[in-house]
Protein backbone atom coordinates (compact mmCIF):
# COMPACT_ATOMS: atom_id res chain seq x y z
CA UNK A 1 0.00 0.00 0.00
CA UNK A 2 1.59 3.34 -1.05
CA UNK A 3 1.01 6.67 0.78
CA UNK A 4 -0.87 7.75 -1.88
CA UNK A 5 -3.73 5.06 -1.13
CA UNK A 6 -3.46 5.31 2.39
CA UNK A 7 -4.33 8.62 2.33
CA UNK A 8 -7.42 7.88 -0.10
CA UNK A 9 -8.52 5.44 2.53
CA UNK A 10 -8.27 7.57 5.06
CA UNK A 11 -10.43 10.63 3.12
CA UNK A 12 -13.00 7.96 2.49
CA UNK A 13 -13.01 6.54 6.13
CA UNK A 14 -12.43 9.46 7.93
CA UNK A 15 -15.49 9.34 9.42
CA UNK A 16 -15.10 6.44 11.17
CA UNK A 17 -11.70 7.80 12.75
CA UNK A 18 -13.04 10.84 13.82
CA UNK A 19 -15.83 9.24 16.40
CA UNK A 20 -13.32 7.04 17.40
CA UNK A 21 -11.11 10.19 18.19
CA UNK A 22 -14.01 11.87 19.75
CA UNK A 23 -15.27 8.72 21.48
CA UNK A 24 -11.40 8.21 23.00
CA UNK A 25 -10.69 11.52 24.11
CA UNK A 26 -14.56 11.60 25.66
CA UNK A 27 -13.97 9.02 27.56
CA UNK A 28 -10.44 9.87 28.79
CA UNK A 29 -12.49 13.76 29.98
CA UNK A 30 -15.76 11.53 31.63
CA UNK A 31 -12.79 8.95 33.53
CA UNK A 32 -10.12 12.06 34.18
CA UNK A 33 -13.22 13.83 35.87
CA UNK A 34 -14.72 10.07 37.81
CA UNK A 35 -11.56 9.40 39.25
CA UNK A 36 -10.93 10.78 42.44
CA UNK A 37 -8.46 13.15 43.18
CA UNK A 38 -4.71 12.05 44.51
CA UNK A 39 -2.21 14.47 46.35
CA UNK A 40 1.13 13.93 46.82
CA UNK A 41 3.46 15.02 49.90
CA UNK A 42 6.75 14.82 50.37
CA UNK A 43 9.81 15.38 52.54
CA UNK A 44 13.16 14.27 52.72
CA UNK A 45 15.63 13.33 55.41
CA UNK A 46 19.64 13.50 55.91
CA UNK A 47 21.69 10.50 56.94
CA UNK A 48 25.28 12.14 58.08
CA UNK A 49 28.30 9.64 57.75
CA UNK A 50 29.15 10.97 61.24
CA UNK A 51 28.23 9.76 64.46
CA UNK A 52 26.74 12.04 66.77
CA UNK A 53 28.10 9.67 69.82
CA UNK A 54 29.39 11.66 72.70
CA UNK A 55 31.33 8.44 73.99
CA UNK A 56 33.03 7.26 70.08
CA UNK A 57 33.03 11.13 69.75
CA UNK A 58 30.89 13.82 67.45
CA UNK A 59 33.21 13.71 64.65
CA UNK A 60 33.75 9.77 64.38
CA UNK A 61 32.48 7.70 61.12
CA UNK A 62 30.13 5.14 62.30
CA UNK A 63 31.38 1.43 60.89
CA UNK A 64 29.23 0.38 58.04
CA UNK A 65 28.19 3.93 56.92
CA UNK A 66 29.89 3.92 53.80
CA UNK A 67 29.06 0.70 52.53
CA UNK A 68 26.96 0.48 49.70
CA UNK A 69 24.15 -1.51 51.19
CA UNK A 70 23.36 1.27 54.33
CA UNK A 71 21.03 3.72 52.45
CA UNK A 72 19.04 0.63 50.94
CA UNK A 73 18.86 -0.72 54.73
CA UNK A 74 17.82 2.92 55.46
CA UNK A 75 15.34 2.43 52.51
CA UNK A 76 13.67 -0.88 53.97
CA UNK A 77 13.30 0.35 57.31
CA UNK A 78 11.67 3.28 56.43
CA UNK A 79 9.00 1.06 54.64
CA UNK A 80 8.79 -1.78 57.10
CA UNK A 81 6.12 -2.38 59.20
CA UNK A 82 8.29 -1.24 62.61
CA UNK A 83 7.90 2.40 61.06
CA UNK A 84 4.31 1.86 59.57
CA UNK A 85 3.01 1.09 63.25
CA UNK A 86 4.88 4.20 64.56
CA UNK A 87 2.92 5.87 61.93
CA UNK A 88 -0.72 4.53 63.15
CA UNK A 89 0.35 5.26 66.73
CA UNK A 90 1.48 8.98 66.67
CA UNK A 91 -1.63 9.81 63.86
CA UNK A 92 -4.10 7.39 66.12
CA UNK A 93 -5.11 6.28 62.59
CA UNK A 94 -6.65 3.12 64.39
CA UNK A 95 -9.13 4.71 66.58
CA UNK A 96 -10.86 6.09 63.75
CA UNK A 97 -14.39 4.61 63.25
CA UNK A 98 -14.39 5.58 59.21
CA UNK A 99 -10.82 3.17 59.37
CA UNK A 100 -12.60 0.50 61.35
CA UNK A 101 -15.63 0.63 58.90
CA UNK A 102 -13.51 0.63 55.54
CA UNK A 103 -11.29 -2.57 57.24
CA UNK A 104 -14.45 -4.55 58.06
CA UNK A 105 -15.42 -3.61 54.20
CA UNK A 106 -12.46 -4.63 53.00
CA UNK A 107 -11.79 -7.88 55.24
CA UNK A 108 -15.40 -8.55 56.34
CA UNK A 109 -13.05 -7.97 59.43
CA UNK A 110 -10.55 -11.29 58.95
CA UNK A 111 -6.80 -10.19 60.22
CA UNK A 112 -6.18 -7.46 62.24
CA UNK A 113 -6.84 -3.73 61.63
CA UNK A 114 -3.29 -2.67 61.99
CA UNK A 115 -1.89 -5.08 59.50
CA UNK A 116 -4.31 -3.69 57.40
CA UNK A 117 -3.00 -0.44 57.78
CA UNK A 118 -0.25 -0.45 57.74
CA UNK A 119 -0.65 -2.48 54.09
CA UNK A 120 -2.39 0.33 52.79
CA UNK A 121 0.00 3.23 54.10
CA UNK A 122 2.59 0.94 52.32
CA UNK A 123 1.04 0.75 48.94
CA UNK A 124 0.70 4.42 48.66
CA UNK A 125 4.27 5.12 49.97
CA UNK A 126 7.38 5.69 47.43
CA UNK A 127 10.62 5.58 49.07
CA UNK A 128 13.68 6.78 46.93
CA UNK A 129 17.17 7.39 47.47
CA UNK A 130 18.59 10.42 45.86
CA UNK A 131 21.56 9.32 43.38
CA UNK A 132 25.36 10.37 44.59
CA UNK A 133 23.76 11.65 48.22
CA UNK A 134 22.82 10.40 51.54
CA UNK A 135 19.06 12.01 50.77
CA UNK A 136 16.30 10.03 51.08
CA UNK A 137 12.81 11.19 49.49
CA UNK A 138 9.16 10.26 51.61
CA UNK A 139 6.44 10.38 49.06
CA UNK A 140 3.42 9.62 49.83
CA UNK A 141 -0.11 10.20 47.89
CA UNK A 142 -3.32 10.79 49.16
CA UNK A 143 -7.14 11.33 48.54
CA UNK A 144 -6.56 14.22 51.02
CA UNK A 145 -3.82 16.99 50.45
CA UNK A 146 -3.54 17.68 54.03
CA UNK A 147 -3.82 14.09 55.31
CA UNK A 148 -1.03 13.25 52.85
CA UNK A 149 1.54 16.80 54.13
CA UNK A 150 0.34 14.65 57.81
CA UNK A 151 1.08 10.91 56.67
CA UNK A 152 4.40 12.00 55.02
CA UNK A 153 5.76 13.95 57.82
CA UNK A 154 4.84 11.04 60.40
CA UNK A 155 6.43 8.74 58.25
CA UNK A 156 10.05 11.19 58.55
CA UNK A 157 9.51 11.45 62.60
CA UNK A 158 9.06 8.03 63.32
CA UNK A 159 11.86 7.11 60.98
CA UNK A 160 13.97 9.21 62.95
CA UNK A 161 12.44 7.57 66.61
CA UNK A 162 12.94 4.13 64.87
CA UNK A 163 16.53 4.56 64.05
CA UNK A 164 16.95 6.42 67.65
CA UNK A 165 15.47 3.43 69.27
CA UNK A 166 17.63 1.14 66.99
CA UNK A 167 20.55 2.46 68.41
CA UNK A 168 19.26 2.72 72.22
CA UNK A 169 17.73 -0.66 72.31
CA UNK A 170 20.81 -2.41 71.87
CA UNK A 171 22.61 -0.52 73.67
CA UNK A 172 19.92 -0.48 76.53
CA UNK A 173 20.14 -4.16 76.59
CA UNK A 174 23.89 -4.24 76.92
CA UNK A 175 23.36 -1.81 80.00
CA UNK A 176 21.77 -4.19 81.49
CA UNK A 177 23.68 -7.09 81.31
CA UNK A 178 26.90 -4.76 82.53
CA UNK A 179 24.77 -3.76 85.40
CA UNK A 180 24.68 -7.08 86.12
CA UNK A 181 28.09 -7.77 85.72
CA UNK A 182 29.07 -4.92 87.66
CA UNK A 183 27.02 -6.28 90.69
CA UNK A 184 28.72 -9.67 89.85
CA UNK A 185 32.17 -8.04 90.22
CA UNK A 186 31.57 -5.83 92.86
CA UNK A 187 30.31 -9.23 94.88
CA UNK A 188 33.94 -10.71 94.13
CA UNK A 189 35.95 -7.72 94.99
CA UNK A 190 34.11 -7.83 98.67
CA UNK A 191 34.98 -11.29 98.77
CA UNK A 192 38.65 -10.81 97.56
CA UNK A 193 38.96 -7.72 99.90
CA UNK A 194 37.32 -9.78 103.11
CA UNK A 195 39.51 -12.32 102.29
CA UNK A 196 42.56 -10.16 102.89
CA UNK A 197 41.59 -8.28 105.84
CA UNK A 198 40.26 -11.51 107.61
CA UNK A 199 43.83 -12.95 106.81
CA UNK A 200 45.82 -9.66 107.51
CA UNK A 201 44.07 -9.61 110.99
CA UNK A 202 44.31 -13.40 111.30
CA UNK A 203 48.02 -13.21 110.78
CA UNK A 204 48.37 -9.65 112.74
CA UNK A 205 50.20 -8.31 109.74
CA UNK A 206 50.14 -4.28 109.47
CA UNK A 207 52.68 -4.30 106.43
CA UNK A 208 54.09 -7.65 105.77
CA UNK A 209 57.23 -5.77 104.16
CA UNK A 210 58.56 -3.99 106.61
CA UNK A 211 57.60 -6.50 109.63
CA UNK A 212 59.83 -9.15 106.94
CA UNK A 213 62.75 -6.80 107.21
CA UNK A 214 62.50 -6.09 110.74
CA UNK A 215 62.35 -10.24 111.42
CA UNK A 216 65.49 -10.85 108.52
CA UNK A 217 67.96 -8.11 110.19
CA UNK A 218 67.06 -9.45 113.53
CA UNK A 219 68.17 -13.16 112.66
CA UNK A 220 71.28 -11.44 110.81
CA UNK A 221 72.17 -9.83 114.46
CA UNK A 222 71.37 -13.32 115.89
CA UNK A 223 73.46 -15.33 113.33
CA UNK A 224 76.24 -12.49 113.70
CA UNK A 225 76.13 -13.07 117.75
CA UNK A 226 76.07 -16.92 117.07
CA UNK A 227 79.43 -16.41 115.24
CA UNK A 228 80.72 -14.35 117.65
CA UNK A 229 79.81 -16.88 120.62
CA UNK A 230 80.96 -19.54 119.04
CA UNK A 231 84.34 -18.71 118.10
CA UNK A 232 84.94 -17.47 122.17
CA UNK A 233 83.66 -20.76 122.76
CA UNK A 234 86.50 -22.81 120.42
CA UNK A 235 89.12 -20.35 122.34
CA UNK A 236 88.34 -21.30 125.48
CA UNK A 237 88.09 -24.66 125.03
CA UNK A 238 91.45 -24.56 123.55
CA UNK A 239 92.75 -22.60 126.07
CA UNK A 240 91.13 -25.64 128.45
CA UNK A 241 92.79 -28.24 126.70
CA UNK A 242 96.66 -26.92 126.86
CA UNK A 243 98.73 -26.23 129.94
CA UNK A 244 97.81 -23.73 132.81
CA UNK A 245 101.22 -22.20 132.44
CA UNK A 246 101.08 -21.77 128.70
CA UNK A 247 97.56 -19.90 128.39
CA UNK A 248 97.53 -16.33 127.34
CA UNK A 249 95.50 -14.95 130.20
CA UNK A 250 98.40 -16.81 132.69
CA UNK A 251 101.34 -15.65 130.78
CA UNK A 252 100.08 -12.34 129.97
CA UNK A 253 98.87 -11.68 133.97
CA UNK A 254 101.08 -8.76 136.20
CA UNK A 255 100.52 -10.43 139.15
CA UNK A 256 101.79 -14.10 137.98
CA UNK A 257 104.45 -12.33 136.68
CA UNK A 258 105.81 -10.21 139.25
CA UNK A 259 105.35 -13.45 141.50
CA UNK A 260 107.19 -15.83 138.79
CA UNK A 261 110.01 -12.81 139.53
CA UNK A 262 109.44 -12.96 143.49
CA UNK A 263 109.81 -16.63 143.28
CA UNK A 264 113.12 -17.16 141.45
CA UNK A 265 114.40 -14.11 143.62
CA UNK A 266 114.30 -15.74 146.66
CA UNK A 267 115.05 -19.55 145.09
CA UNK A 268 118.35 -17.81 143.87
CA UNK A 269 118.62 -16.22 147.77
CA UNK A 270 117.44 -20.10 148.98
CA UNK A 271 120.50 -21.30 147.30
CA UNK A 272 123.13 -18.68 148.49
CA UNK A 273 121.81 -18.83 151.90
CA UNK A 274 122.35 -22.54 151.79
CA UNK A 275 125.76 -22.56 150.09
CA UNK A 276 127.08 -20.19 152.63
CA UNK A 277 124.83 -20.34 156.00
CA UNK A 278 123.82 -23.93 155.89
CA UNK A 279 120.67 -25.93 155.23
CA UNK A 280 119.52 -25.11 158.68
CA UNK A 281 120.31 -21.43 159.38
CA UNK A 282 116.97 -19.66 160.45
CA UNK A 283 117.62 -17.17 157.40
CA UNK A 284 117.36 -20.17 155.13
CA UNK A 285 114.55 -21.16 156.71
CA UNK A 286 112.50 -17.92 156.65
CA UNK A 287 113.37 -17.68 152.77
CA UNK A 288 112.12 -21.34 152.32
CA UNK A 289 108.88 -20.22 153.71
CA UNK A 290 108.75 -17.18 151.79
CA UNK A 291 109.32 -18.84 148.48
CA UNK A 292 106.74 -21.64 149.75
CA UNK A 293 104.17 -18.78 150.11
CA UNK A 294 104.71 -18.05 146.70
CA UNK A 295 104.65 -20.45 145.21
CA UNK A 296 101.50 -21.47 146.80
CA UNK A 297 100.13 -17.33 145.80
CA UNK A 298 101.61 -18.39 142.40
CA UNK A 299 99.33 -21.92 141.89
CA UNK A 300 95.95 -20.52 143.09
CA UNK A 301 96.13 -17.32 141.23
CA UNK A 302 97.05 -19.86 138.00
CA UNK A 303 94.34 -22.31 139.14
CA UNK A 304 91.94 -19.04 139.42
CA UNK A 305 92.73 -18.25 136.01
CA UNK A 306 91.95 -21.60 134.33
CA UNK A 307 88.67 -21.69 136.57
CA UNK A 308 87.52 -18.72 135.04
CA UNK A 309 88.59 -20.17 131.88
CA UNK A 310 86.50 -23.32 132.27
CA UNK A 311 83.97 -20.98 133.81
CA UNK A 312 84.39 -18.87 130.79
CA UNK A 313 84.07 -22.34 128.46
CA UNK A 314 80.54 -23.62 130.11
CA UNK A 315 78.88 -20.32 129.58
CA UNK A 316 80.00 -19.56 126.18
CA UNK A 317 78.36 -23.05 125.76
CA UNK A 318 75.46 -22.33 127.20
CA UNK A 319 74.93 -18.70 125.89
CA UNK A 320 75.82 -20.75 122.10
CA UNK A 321 73.10 -23.02 122.81
CA UNK A 322 71.12 -20.35 123.33
CA UNK A 323 71.58 -18.38 120.21
CA UNK A 324 71.01 -21.48 118.56
CA UNK A 325 67.66 -21.93 119.70
CA UNK A 326 66.80 -18.09 119.06
CA UNK A 327 68.50 -18.53 115.58
CA UNK A 328 66.31 -21.46 114.98
CA UNK A 329 63.17 -19.71 116.20
CA UNK A 330 63.99 -16.84 114.62
CA UNK A 331 64.79 -18.61 111.26
CA UNK A 332 61.44 -20.67 111.45
CA UNK A 333 59.49 -17.15 112.34
CA UNK A 334 60.85 -15.69 108.87
CA UNK A 335 59.99 -18.49 107.25
CA UNK A 336 56.82 -18.46 108.39
CA UNK A 337 56.33 -14.51 107.38
CA UNK A 338 57.85 -14.96 103.61
CA UNK A 339 54.75 -17.92 103.43
CA UNK A 340 52.02 -15.27 105.06
CA UNK A 341 53.64 -12.89 102.79
CA UNK A 342 53.32 -14.97 99.61
CA UNK A 343 49.52 -16.07 101.67
CA UNK A 344 49.07 -12.12 101.40
CA UNK A 345 50.59 -11.54 97.82
CA UNK A 346 47.82 -14.30 96.07
CA UNK A 347 45.13 -12.72 98.16
CA UNK A 348 46.73 -9.16 97.13
CA UNK A 349 46.67 -10.50 93.56
CA UNK A 350 42.86 -11.58 93.61
CA UNK A 351 42.05 -8.21 95.31
CA UNK A 352 44.17 -6.15 92.45
CA UNK A 353 42.40 -8.94 89.69
CA UNK A 354 39.18 -8.77 91.12
CA UNK A 355 39.53 -4.48 91.51
CA UNK A 356 41.08 -4.57 87.08
CA UNK A 357 37.85 -6.27 86.33
CA UNK A 358 35.24 -4.52 88.25
CA UNK A 359 36.75 -0.79 86.60
CA UNK A 360 36.45 -2.30 83.19
CA UNK A 361 32.87 -3.83 83.87
CA UNK A 362 32.82 -0.66 85.35
CA UNK A 363 33.50 1.49 82.12
CA UNK A 364 31.49 -0.35 79.31
CA UNK A 365 28.60 -0.43 81.82
CA UNK A 366 28.92 3.34 81.90
CA UNK A 367 29.69 3.85 78.54
CA UNK A 368 26.56 2.08 77.07
CA UNK A 369 24.66 3.23 79.81
CA UNK A 370 25.45 6.48 78.23
CA UNK A 371 24.87 5.06 74.55
CA UNK A 372 21.14 3.97 75.75
CA UNK A 373 20.58 7.46 77.30
CA UNK A 374 21.59 9.48 74.01
CA UNK A 375 18.77 11.31 72.24
CA UNK A 376 20.54 12.18 68.86
CA UNK A 377 21.01 10.05 65.45
CA UNK A 378 22.84 10.15 62.26
CA UNK A 379 19.39 10.95 60.71
CA UNK A 380 18.43 14.98 60.12
CA UNK A 381 14.96 15.69 58.38
CA UNK A 382 15.91 18.34 55.67
CA UNK A 383 11.98 19.85 55.12
CA UNK A 384 8.69 19.76 56.25
CA UNK A 385 6.28 18.13 53.76
CA UNK A 386 3.51 20.68 52.99
CA UNK A 387 -0.66 20.12 51.55
CA UNK A 388 -0.07 20.00 47.86
CA UNK A 389 -1.89 22.91 46.26
CA UNK A 390 -3.05 20.61 43.18
CA UNK A 391 -3.62 17.23 42.50
CA UNK A 392 -0.54 15.02 41.19
CA UNK A 393 -3.52 12.70 39.48
CA UNK A 394 -5.96 12.74 37.45
CA UNK A 395 -3.72 15.06 35.18
CA UNK A 396 -6.42 16.15 32.68
CA UNK A 397 -4.65 17.89 30.31
CA UNK A 398 -2.36 14.81 29.77
CA UNK A 399 -4.75 12.20 29.71
CA UNK A 400 -6.63 14.06 27.30
CA UNK A 401 -3.04 14.45 24.93
CA UNK A 402 -2.79 10.68 25.69
CA UNK A 403 -6.63 9.72 24.81
CA UNK A 404 -6.53 12.05 21.26
CA UNK A 405 -3.16 9.99 20.24
CA UNK A 406 -4.47 6.64 20.88
CA UNK A 407 -7.90 7.49 19.17
CA UNK A 408 -6.16 9.01 16.27
CA UNK A 409 -3.81 5.69 16.21
CA UNK A 410 -7.28 3.35 16.92
CA UNK A 411 -9.20 5.42 14.43
CA UNK A 412 -6.44 4.81 11.77
CA UNK A 413 -6.57 1.21 12.52
CA UNK A 414 -10.08 0.31 12.39
CA UNK A 415 -10.29 2.43 8.99
CA UNK A 416 -7.86 0.38 7.96
CA UNK A 417 -9.29 -2.79 8.97
CA UNK A 418 -12.87 -1.51 7.33
CA UNK A 419 -11.35 -1.03 3.82
CA UNK A 420 -10.05 -4.67 4.10
CA UNK A 421 -13.07 -5.84 5.20
CA UNK A 422 -14.65 -4.35 2.16
CA UNK A 423 -12.17 -3.38 -0.23
CA UNK A 424 -12.78 -0.52 -2.94
CA UNK A 425 -11.08 0.93 -5.87
CA UNK A 426 -9.88 4.11 -4.75
CA UNK A 427 -7.34 5.14 -7.29
CA UNK A 428 -6.06 3.34 -10.42
CA UNK A 429 -3.14 1.51 -8.45
CA UNK A 430 -6.34 -0.65 -6.86
CA UNK A 431 -7.01 -1.74 -10.72
CA UNK A 432 -3.34 -2.41 -11.37
CA UNK A 433 -3.14 -4.49 -7.95
CA UNK A 434 -6.28 -6.17 -8.12
CA UNK A 435 -6.37 -7.21 -12.01
CA UNK A 436 -3.25 -7.45 -12.74
CA UNK A 437 -4.17 -5.67 -16.07
CA UNK A 438 -2.51 -1.96 -17.24
CA UNK A 439 -4.60 1.07 -16.96
CA UNK A 440 -4.66 2.79 -20.56
CA UNK A 441 -6.76 5.82 -19.53
CA UNK A 442 -8.69 7.41 -16.67
CA UNK A 443 -11.82 9.65 -17.19
CA UNK A 444 -12.14 12.87 -14.43
CA UNK A 445 -15.51 14.22 -13.83
CA UNK A 446 -14.61 17.09 -15.53
CA UNK A 447 -14.80 15.37 -18.83
CA UNK A 448 -11.40 16.48 -19.72
CA UNK A 449 -9.18 13.97 -20.62
CA UNK A 450 -5.17 13.23 -20.51
CA UNK A 451 -3.17 10.05 -22.18
CA UNK A 452 -0.97 8.50 -18.98
CA UNK A 453 2.63 8.64 -19.56
CA UNK A 454 4.30 5.11 -20.58
CA UNK A 455 1.73 3.32 -21.30
CA UNK A 456 -0.58 5.11 -23.84
CA UNK A 457 -3.51 4.87 -21.42
CA UNK A 458 -5.89 7.61 -21.67
CA UNK A 459 -7.27 9.70 -18.33
CA UNK A 460 -10.67 11.08 -18.72
CA UNK A 461 -12.11 13.68 -16.89
CA UNK A 462 -14.29 11.87 -14.50
CA UNK A 463 -11.26 10.64 -13.04
CA UNK A 464 -12.40 6.73 -14.65
CA UNK A 465 -9.36 5.22 -16.90
CA UNK A 466 -9.57 3.53 -20.06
Amino acid sequence: MTLHQFLLILRARYRVALMIIVVAVLSALAVSLVLPKKYVAETAVLVDIRSPDPVAGAGAVVPGLVAPSYMATQVDIIGGDRVAQRVIKMLKLDENPGTRERWMQATQGRGTMEAWIVESLQRRLEVRPARESNVINITYKGSDPDSAAQIANAFAQAYLDINLALKTEPARIYAEWFDEQTKASRAKLEVAQARLSDFQQKAGIVSSDERVDYETTKLSELSSQLTVVQGQTTDSQSKRNSRGDTVAEVMQSPLINGLKADIARLEAKVQETSVNLGANHPVRQRAESELASLKSRLASESGRISASIDTAYRVGKDREGELQAAVGAQRSRVLMLNKQRDELNVYRRDVEAAQRAYEAVSQSASQTRLQSLTNQTNVVRLNTATAPANPSSPKLLFNLLIAAFGGTLLGVACALLLELANRRVRSSEDLVQMLDLPVLASISSSGRSRRLPGSGRLALGNGSTA
